[in-house]
């Protein structure tokens, strides 16, 4: 078990916001992440959720910037937040662009010689920051829930989508849906990946959407419509969408009138997505 160093705590409607930092085994270098310990959790155990947050990004814009904190007090829920990739590990060129290298780990377990040894952030979320939370907090392991924004929109998804019955639920504010089709995936994944498409589908949530055979999922996605990445095309909705009714996989996919992909627009919805993962998380906890 990784031992775990307090960077910060902040009393926060009655609980706690706190970070902490590890010895990460899967990405051999030192992470951060950030935990919100509600008051509940003083006294029994809790259900946990799961934020992904997107590029150039760290485990700190979600808790300065969401306001999730009141509701997440409110419902007695855990909020944990990792970082978005490894930091300091001296790859020439991780620091090179913003949407690849650091901030920018898209939460695949690359597979190209020059990145594999440490870019493992879809196995550091679903397995070992997973392992961490309920080995060092007041948890109930199988009451846990995912969700992102932008590429952790997408990260939060394959995650989903990945493991069947892993997370009660699932929702994400603008994800890259289909990131083999748009320019932010095709850089990040040809990088990490290699040029073989066929391997980029398994972390692609509309390519795994269609072949989901797992426990129902209902999934929230709440999308800008002024967001200038969707006009850019680098989101793409309608297409997981169109993949999800092919499948039967319900979805609800909310455009929002005036809004863009600033904290702003998550800001004001994250107490709609709080309430669809405890409604989900209330079936199983």
């Amino acid at each position: 078990m990784s031992s775990l160093t307090p960077v910060s705590s902040s009393h926060c409607f009655g609980g706690y916001q706190k970070v902490y930092s590890h010895e990460s085994s899967t990405l051999k270098c030192k992470m951060n992440f950030s935990v919100y310990l509600p008051l509940q959790a003083e006294d029994k155990k809790v259900p946990v959720l799961y934020w992904l947050s997107g590029l150039t990004c760290t485990e700190q814009n979600f808790i300065q910037k969401a306001g999730a904190q009141r509701n997440s007090a409110e419902a007695g829920l855990m909020i944990v937040c990792p970082d978005t990739s490894p930091r300091g590990v001296n790859i020439e060129g991780e620091d090179d662009s913003y949407d690849f290298g650091s901030g920018a780990g898209f939460y695949v377990d690359a597979t190209e010689e020059k990145w594999k040894n440490h870019y493992k952030m879809y196995s550091y979320v679903t397995k070992e920051l997973p392992e961490i939370i309920n080995g060092n907090f007041p948890v109930l392991p199988n009451c846990q829930s995912i969700f992102g924004h932008s590429m952790g929109g997408h990260g939060a998804l394959i995650c989903a989508l990945k493991n069947p019955g892993k997370y009660c639920s699932v929702s994400a504010f603008s994800p890259i849906c289909n990131p083999m089709e748009c320019p932010w995936g095709q850089k990040a994944f040809t990088g990490y990946l290699g040029k073989d498409k066929e391997t980029w589908k398994e972390y692609d949530a509309t390519h795994l959407v269609k072949k989901y055979q797992g426990p129902p999922l209902t999934i929230l996605i709440d999308q800008g419509k002024d967001d200038n990445f969707l006009k850019e095309g680098q989101l793409l909705p309608d297409n997981f969408v169109a993949a999800c009714t092919e499948n039967n996989m319900p979805v609800v996919l909310r455009m929002q009138e005036s809004y863009d992909h600033s904290y702003y627009f998550i800001a004001t919805f994250i107490e709609d997505h709080i309430k669809h993962h405890l409604e989900y998380l209330g079936m199983k906890c």
